[in-house]
């Protein structure tokens, strides 16, 4: 009798423990952006998350969780339960908080199961519109190594990819800086326009709105090679600016014991909605490279990219803790 149960638990199991997987998701997923609102990354959870919802059958909601530099929100989502209905998007920020932070909440690899990288943009340097034009890096250039006291770049939090780039400027190319926090490039980005601080390295994604409107300029890219959206403006290298070649990158995560049919599902719709016209003209846009990944290349990248930029960082001799 008690052999007969036995089987009958395992047949059970083996009948209805596909159908459960089967069934996800039977309500809304929670996809975490650590950033404020308005920022690359929330742009981009954004146009993927929409296109998700439309073929997921359920919504899959963007939750910004903005505070230390990206912590608060990134450790929110590790502590979620792994069963497919919170995610996050993690970035290169993510890759160099290890070398930055001697106590983080989370790790990166260990606590998070990857889905799937999304993209690639090189940053960008915005100034206020009535200061320079776009491209006039050669100007800025100029005027800040003439002045007495330092140039004042905003960033989104310590440890951020535009915290260390900004520290990058100043230590490989002879110049003053005073790097000033913020809990993102959006209000950073307004207060450049505003004046209140003379610059912010960004990615196009997040600068557009107010380089539409006139309210910034586009000085450099820090990038390889120059953004086709624009065509003027110079990279760093072509400025003759040393060290500062960046290229932000984004990627999907969920907890790291969320089951594999889950993760293979949640990365199977991602891929389908960069793979949807609108979404891939949107981002494209914004000069965001779209580049969707197997789950263990993603894992992979992100090794990488942790073993890289704490070699950035030490040679660069920043520390935040």
């Amino acid at each position: 009798m008690k052999q007969f149960l036995k089987l009958a638990a395992v047949g059970l199991a083996l009948a209805f423990g596909p159908v459960a997987h089967a069934a996800y998701p039977d309500k809304p997923i929670r996809l975490i952006v650590p950033w404020a609102a308005g920022g690359s990354s929330d742009a981009i959870a954004r146009a993927v998350a929409q296109r998700m919802s439309e073929t997921m059958g359920q919504s899959v909601i963007v939750d910004n969780r903005a505070g230390a530099s990206g912590q608060i929100g990134t450790d929110a989502a590790a502590k979620s339960a792994p069963d497919g209905y919170t995610i996050a998007i993690v970035e290169l920020p993510h890759a160099i908080a290890p070398a930055l932070f001697h106590k983080l909440p989370y790790d990166l690899l260990r606590d998070f199961a990857p889905i799937t990288m999304v993209g690639t943009s090189p940053l960008v340097l915005f100034v206020a519109s009535t200061n320079y034009k776009n491209g006039e890096i050669k100007e800025f250039l100029k005027n800040t190594r003439a002045k007495d006291g330092p140039v004042s770049l905003a960033h989104s939090g310590a440890g951020s990819v535009s915290h260390l780039t900004a520290e990058l400027l100043g230590s490989k190319n002879r110049m003053k800086v005073l790097t000033i926090p913020y809990k993102g490039s959006a209000p950073a980005l307004i207060d450049v326009a505003a004046g209140t601080v003379e610059g912010h390295f960004s990615t196009l994604a997040s600068g557009s709105p107010l380089l539409s409107a006139g309210k910034v300029s586009a000085l450099m890219v820090a990038g390889d090679s120059r953004i086709a959206a624009l065509p003027g403006v110079p990279t760093a290298r072509e400025a003759g600016i040393e060290g500062i070649q960046v290229d932000q990158w984004w990627g999907l995560v969920a907890p790291a014991t969320t089951p594999i049919p889950i993760l293979e599902k949640l990365r199977q719709e991602a891929a389908a909605a960069m793979a949807h016209a609108a979404v891939r003209e949107r981002l494209n846009a914004l000069a965001v490279d779209l580049k969707p990944s197997s789950r263990d290349e993603f894992r992979s990248f992100m090794r990488a990219e942790v073993q890289r930029w704490g070699a950035v960082v030490r040679e660069a001799n920043v520390q935040l803790d």
